[in-house]
């Protein structure tokens, strides 16, 4: 199985079934397979070959669904990115890559003229229009050697093909390249064959029992592998993807839930922290809806007892993944109530186990790193040898890769995981070993508090001492007194804050987490306060 054959296999089964809802657009199994089968071919035409690799700087959209498949039919690889990226990053990408195509659209014109100057692997421009086209658009670029069409003309313009000359794909080659942000401060490109995809999509519909009849709204990027897959799953299964941009405008959102009659809807905790402070949610109809899940970051428990509070008829999944193997892990929900801290147990055909430092398994409620093992662990980082065999190392069989996370875990008897860290965010203070998580746990349990990060800061006497910024609710009346009461009467002595910060805000990664980078780098520069607004 290819990726790209579950649009065809949904097509064939299903042609007249809405397959996507887009803003105003609505596109069926057969229009959605007819239109990337036309885009496919026009690649092919422009000189895409297979395993070419073809970015697409889109927003999320129906010409961004269409393009990742008829990329994927093309035989070439995509490369979904954040149409807020700006140029140098672009740059990097695209020579990293060496993209030979880029779809875009004009809105995005001078990011990508800035870009694209010493790409010289790029040969193909094919521009979406995105309100009044400039007609003199291409003629302005910094590359006068390349080919630059519309998307209309060769694709909406175009009559409809039946392929003919498009390569013959197996599932070991490669379907995508994800860009992470590197340890470097380069992004670092995770690849994935057909048959990764493919084993890890079919793994996650399977426990979440997905079926022709879902109906999936995704507000996340699908430069993001949770919102990536939000389509892919979709598609493999015959169902309906509402194509959303953001969760900017929430109360849109919900009114989409619900005129669409959504029954699976994706979410990371920061959408959890605004839907609890809506006050008008208890107004609408959610009774179309029969799941919610969760990953990226984890959530906190007291978000899932409100989840379940004020949702009692929804299947509420907790996750855990990374983008190294799509998913790692979910709590099956019967077990919400029972093990409400852990991440659950190994996603379907997959292995995961805890080893320490030297790499033995370690016994249940020991701290040591996971290891994931199975087809959906990736193929590694594109072009960099050296941190993909830090990461990726052999396995007891020929051939079989095993996934080094990078994160601490703890599991019990039962085989439940339970996440501590990630290596580099512990926190070691007063000779302790300390994880953020479980201090921001603590906090959110708290009445008034939205959201908690918590880092380590440099301490002469401590080594580390513990910072946590909290947003509140609005109207909530916390101090630090109280928040700090209430953390020790919680916590053991060492795991109490140091320093407390309230903010309006915290900064967030364009998938959605927080992202404690920038709060450590903006709090040793002295920058937090300045950067981020205080609450008065």
């Amino acid at each position: 199985m290819l990726v790209h054959e579950f649009l065809t296999n949904s097509a064939a089964r299903r042609p007249d079934k809405t397959a996507l809802v887009c803003g105003d657009r609505r596109l069926t199994y057969g229009e959605l397979d007819s239109l990337s089968d036309r885009l496919a071919e026009s690649l092919v035409e422009m000189g895409i070959e297979r395993q070419d690799r073809v970015i697409i700087f889109l927003e999320n959209s129906a010409e961004s669904v269409i393009a990742l498949f008829a990329v994927l039919k093309a035989g070439g690889v995509f490369i979904m990115l954040n149409p807020d990226m700006k140029a140098k990053k672009l740059n990097f990408i695209l020579k990293d890559s060496e993209a030979k195509a880029l779809i875009g659209d004009t809105g995005k014109f001078a990011v990508v003229n800035e870009a694209i100057g010493d790409a010289d692997a790029l040969g193909n421009l094919i521009w979406c229009e995105d309100g009044e086209m400039d007609l003199h658009l291409m003629e302005r670029s910094s590359r006068s050697d390349l080919e630059a069409v519309l998307w209309s003309g060769i694709v909406e313009g175009k009559p409809a093909v039946t392929p003919t000359r498009l390569p013959r794909c197996i599932d070991v080659d490669l379907a995508t390249i994800i860009y992470t942000s590197g340890s470097t401060g380069e992004p670092k490109g995770v690849v994935s064959t057909h048959y990764n995809m493919v084993a890890a999509a079919t793994s996650i519909t399977s426990y979440l029992q997905n079926r022709e009849e879902d109906v999936i709204l995704n507000t996340l990027p699908l430069s993001f592998d949770y919102g990536l897959y939000q389509v892919v799953m979709s598609v493999l299964f015959g169902g309906t993807i509402v194509l959303e941009k953001s969760f900017t405008f929430p109360y849109k959102i919900i009114e989409q839930l619900v005129q669409e009659k959504v029954t699976g809807f994706p979410i990371v905790p920061t959408m959890v922290a605004i839907m609890l402070q809506m006050e008008k949610l208890s107004r609408y109809d959610f009774s179309s809806l029969r799941y919610m899940t969760n990953t990226a970051a984890a959530l906190p428990v007291s978000y899932i007892e409100k989840l379940q509070a004020f949702f009692p008829h929804v299947t509420i999944f907790s996750m855990y993944g990374l983008t190294e193997c799509k998913r790692v892990a979910y709590l099956p929900p019967e077990e919400l109530k029972r093990k409400p801290s852990s991440v659950g147990i190994a996603i379907p055909n997959e292995e995961v186990f805890i080893v320490d430092a030297e790499g033995r398994r370690v016994g249940p409620k020991e701290v040591g790193e996971l290891v994931v093992r199975g087809s959906n662990v990736m193929q590694g980082y594109w072009r960099r040898p050296e941190e993909t065999a830090k990461t990726f190392k052999p396995g007891r069989y020929r051939g079989e890769t095993l996934l080094y996370t990078g994160d601490l875990f703890t599991m019990d008897e039962e085989g439940f995981l339970y996440f501590v860290a990630r290596k580099d965010d512990l926190i070691k203070t007063k000779g302790e070993r300390v994880s953020p998580r479980e201090i921001e746990n603590c906090l959110c349990s708290l009445p008034g508090i939205v959201e908690a990060a918590v880092i380590g800061v440099p301490d002469e006497i401590l080594g580390q001492a513990i910072k946590a910024f909290i947003v509140t609710e609005k109207g909530a009346e916390l101090t630090q007194e109280t928040v700090l009461k209430h953390c020790s009467r919680n916590l053991e002595s060492f795991m109490v804050p140091k320093y407390l910060e309230f903010h309006d805000l915290l900064p967030k990664s364009p998938s959605g987490k927080i992202d404690k980078k920038l709060l450590k780098t903006m709090t040793e520069s002295k920058e937090v306060t300045a950067a981020l607004p205080a609450q008065q």
